[in-house]
């Protein structure tokens, strides 16, 4: 009796799908390898770990040097209006000034024409300044009235030649002669001379103490500079501005 039970009760049951065995599965296709790929990203990992570390110890070995600010012109010096300090990556073979060198460099004169923006290093001075050739310099000292206010290195002036005599004695023709030669004394030395030198405003050891004239000095092409030694010798010269300076 008991197994006749048991035999029908399975008889109203459902028969469960049958579940596939393992050994029934689809196989799966092998994955694709490409060691290429994989150790090219390793390689790239690799530099920019490198590259981040030389950032670092570039970073970490800088100097403090001068960069001019201001165009210094050949037989120009710097000063502390036309350099400012920057930080830059040290370097054995690069020969930067470095800006505790400043005092020093002041006494050397720039070889050629420097222009604004770059780093000076050791080649760009020397202790004689090069004059190219047809060109010369002369040294002016000049009073208040003589030259622009606000004049400096590297600036272009015309150099008039000035007279501040007056005629004398009662005779028309006295008046007359004085006026014409005093006319003809105010004539054009040199009408396009470059600033090569004038002290900065904050050089104060450039100046003379108690003296009220500025030193400057110009240079001119060859043939002029004879005409304007004479009459800065005379202090008959003043300068004015005239078209190519920068901020014209």
């Amino acid at each position: 009796m008991k197994i006749q039970e048991r035999t029908g009760a399975g008889v109203g049951r459902s028969a469960a799908p049958a579940q596939p065995s393992v050994g029934d599965r689809l196989p799966t296709p092998p994955r694709e390898r490409k060691p290429a790929l994989a150790a090219l990203a390793v390689l790239l990992i690799l530099v920019g770990a490198l590259g981040a570390t030389m950032l670092v110890l570039q970073a970490g070995d800088r100097i403090e040097v001068v960069k001019v600010t201001q165009a210094i012109p050949a037989g120009g010096s710097v000063n502390t209006s036309n350099t400012t300090s920057v930080m830059v990556a040290k370097d054995d073979s690069i020969h930067y000034v470095e800006w505790t060198q400043l005092n020093e460099l002041k006494k050397l004169k720039a070889v050629n024409a420097i222009p604004a923006g770059v780093v000076a290093v050791g080649e760009m001075f020397g202790s004689e300044a090069g004059v190219a050739a047809g060109k010369a310099t002369v040294g002016l000292s000049l009073k208040a009235g003589q030259y622009p206010t606000g004049i400096k290195q590297g600036d272009t002036v015309a150099a008039y030649r000035v007279s501040s005599a007056t005629g004398s004695g009662n005779s028309n023709s006295n008046s007359n002669n004085n006026s014409s030669s005093s006319a003809s004394s105010n004539s054009v030395i040199a009408d396009s001379a470059r600033v090569s030198y004038v002290p900065g405003p904050k050089d104060s050891g450039d100046e003379i103490v108690g003296s009220t004239n500025l030193a400057v000095t110009l240079t001119v092409d060859s043939d002029k500079a004879a005409d304007l030694a004479q009459a800065a010798s005379n202090g008959e010269v003043a300068l004015v501005k005239v078209p190519g300076n920068s901020g014209n």
